[in-house]
């Protein structure tokens, strides 16, 4: 029992300073919100738990290991997920230029949200790299089912509550008026992000 309970808080532990750092998650979610898509952000941050939780099961599962090995698929996932991430980045700097609002209305919503936040976690093959490095350490073969489903579980709280933690903070009045005060910048700053990461991504592959 006692094992049980020191497996699952030392996997989370992991996984949670691994969500907290900057990424490109985080880019996202932080400037639907700043923009005034409160709904688009909370549905980017259920898309992101959502695929997530999809590769940590691939992983505990075995599964993530096929796509691993078979190097194809491994690099189309990830040019894919740098293209995308690069035509995000691209989109913010245009938008800055723009003098209505940043978001078009038909990105506002949690829908468009949700799909967004999805793709941007499924086309990041990192993700099954770092479930498979996690659960190889932390969880043994033999480890008990009722320990991987807390994992899974508490994996998919930790998401939701980081990443609806920064959308709620990020679409404060405080964040609103900064934002407004400095739109163009700080959309140019996180679509540099995006770019970014989008171009480290594709030049592993390329």
């Amino acid at each position: 029992m006692q094992d049980n309970v020191w497996t699952t808080l030392t996997t989370l532990s992991i996984y949670a300073g691994v969500i907290i750092s900057p990424g490109p998650n985080f880019a996202l979610v932080s400037r639907l919100a700043m923009s005034g898509a409160l709904p688009s952000a909370l549905g980017a941050t259920l898309g992101l738990s959502l695929a997530a939780t999809f590769y940590a099961v691939l992983s505990m599962t075995g599964l993530a290991v096929l796509i691993v090995r078979v190097d194809w698929v491994a690099s189309a996932i990830q040019i894919v997920g740098g293209a995308y991430l690069v035509y995000l980045g691209i989109s913010n700097w245009s938008s800055s230029a723009a003098c209505d609002d940043s978001v078009p209305p038909s990105s506002r919503t949690f829908w468009s949200g949700l799909r967004v936040g999805t793709l941007v976690e499924l086309t990041n093959p990192k993700g099954i790299v770092f479930f498979l490095g996690l659960y190889a350490v932390a969880i043994s073969a033999d480890a008990d089912t009722s320990v991987k489903l807390i994992v899974l579980l508490g994996g998919f709280v930790l998401e939701m509550v980081w990443y609806g933690f920064v959308a709620m903070l990020m679409s404060s009045p405080p964040a609103q008026a900064a934002y407004r005060k400095s739109r163009a910048w700080i959309d140019r700053f996180a679509g540099t992000l995006l770019i970014g990461f989008g171009i480290k991504m594709l030049s592993e592959r390329l």
